[in-house]
C-alpha cells in the first residue's frame, strides 16, 4: 500500500474500553493521537524519547512509550491510559494509595507511573520493593523523592491481594 505524505489513516483501536476511531497521519506518535485525536489527555508528552516513562500506557496489557510508536501501530489493540484506570467515579486502589501517601506532587509523571505499575502489579501481584524499584528505574521524576512511590504500590498490592478484579 502506497501513502502520500500528508495522507491520513483511519486508525481504529479499543481505548479504556471503548472502540474509538480517529484519522492521523502515518508518523503521527500515538501519544499525540490519543490527546490530540481521541481526547485522552492524561497521557504527558515529556521527553519524547521513551525515556522519561511520562507518556506510559498499556496496549494490549504491556507498559509501552506512546511516544516511540506510531498510532497506526495502535490499530485494532486495547488501549489502556490513565484515564481508564478508575472505575464507577471512584479511584483505583492503586490510585487511592498513592493519594495515601502522597506520592506525587506535580503529576506529570504520575500517570505514566500508575500505568506501569498496574502492569506490575498484574504480573506479579505481591512484588517487593526491588521490584517496584526496578520498575520506577525507567520513570523520571523531578518532584517527589521515589519512596513514596514505592510505600503506594506496596500499600495498593495488599489491596489488589484481596480485590484482584482492580489494579
Amino acid at each position: 500500500m502506497r501513502i502520500d505524505a500528508g495522507e491520513k489513516m483511519l486508525i481504529t483501536l479499543t481505548l479504556n474500553g471503548k472502540r474509538r476511531s480517529g484519522r492521523a497521519e502515518p508518523r503521527m506518535q500515538l501519544a499525540d493521537f490519543l490527546r490530540d485525536t481521541l481526547g485522552a489527555t492524561g497521557t504527558h508528552v515529556g521527553c519524547e524519547h521513551g525515556i522519561c516513562g511520562a507518556c506510559t500506557i498499556l496496549v494490549d496489557g504491556r507498559a509501552v512509550r506512546s511516544c516511540m510508536l506510531y498510532a497506526v501501530q495502535a490499530e485494532g489493540c486495547d488501549v489502556r491510559t490513565i484515564e481508564g484506570l478508575a472505575g464507577n467515579g471512584q479511584l483505583s486502589p492503586l490510585q487511592a494509595a498513592f493519594a495515601r501517601h502522597h506520592a506525587l506532587q506535580c503529576g506529570f509523571c504520575t500517570a505514566g507511573i500508575l500505568m506501569s505499575a498496574a502492569q506490575l502489579l498484574a504480573e506479579t501481584p505481591q512484588p517487593s520493593a526491588a521490584d517496584v524499584a526496578g520498575m520506577l528505574s525507567g520513570h523520571i521524576c523531578r518532584c517527589t523523592s521515589y519512596q513514596p512511590i514505592i510505600d503506594a504500590i506496596l500499600d495498593a498490592a495488599g489491596v489488589v491481594a484481596a480485590r484482584p478484579d482492580q489494579p
